[in-house]
């Protein structure tokens, strides 16, 4: 099984933030897929799964707030007995402009804390993830700008950087996270 994990914050007033970039595209693949979200409170997070090209994946939105994602990563790779090889974490980037994606095999948190819960949770930064980028961000303190929602017009680029992530996330788990880099980074 192969999850991909959306990185966000639970809530209507969190819906369309920069910091739910994540959540928008895992919740994009759910929808063209014809996919629905259940709540699992034992793993902390909504799921779903399909099955594309005879693998399963599952996706899944951590109910515990973004700085807390580690513990529903960590539950759902424990209970599904899911290696860390495959798994894909996915959220925002603010050091990223608005349509670039990333496709990294590893690093540090680069100051996300979503990502700082999940390298703390499985205990590696060997994570495999796809940033998705938020930026250019004003000057402005971060933590305020990542709960800012997006304008109209980011909206709209955000859309097709969304189809373009979904394509990069299918080639990653075929061909690799090399190939997926040199496609889409």
């Amino acid at each position: 099984m192969k999850l991909i994990a959306g990185l966000g914050n639970i809530g209507n007033k969190y819906t369309f933030t920069r910091h739910n970039a994540g959540f928008m595209l895992v919740d994009s693949i759910a929808i063209n897929a014809g996919l629905n979200f259940k709540e699992n409170p034992r793993l902390k997070c909504f799921m779903t799964k399909f099955i594309s090209g005879g693998e399963e994946y599952m996706l899944i939105k951590p109910t515990t707030f973004m700085n807390l994602s580690g513990e529903a990563v960590r539950a759902v790779m424990d209970y599904y007995k899911i290696s860390v090889n495959d798994v894909l974490i996915v959220f925002d980037d603010i050091s990223l402009d608005i349509g670039k994606i990333r496709f990294r095999p590893n690093g540090s948190d680069g100051g996300h804390n979503g990502i700082k819960s999940v390298i703390q949770h499985l205990g590696t930064k060997d994570v495999p993830r796809l940033k998705i980028g938020i930026g250019p961000q004003p000057n402005i303190p971060s933590e305020v700008y990542v709960l800012q929602n997006f304008t109209k017009e980011e909206l709209e680029k955000l859309k097709e950087t969304m189809a373009i992530a979904k394509d990069g996330i299918a080639c990653y788990f075929t061909e690799g996270m090399q190939i997926a880099q040199n496609k889409y980074n």
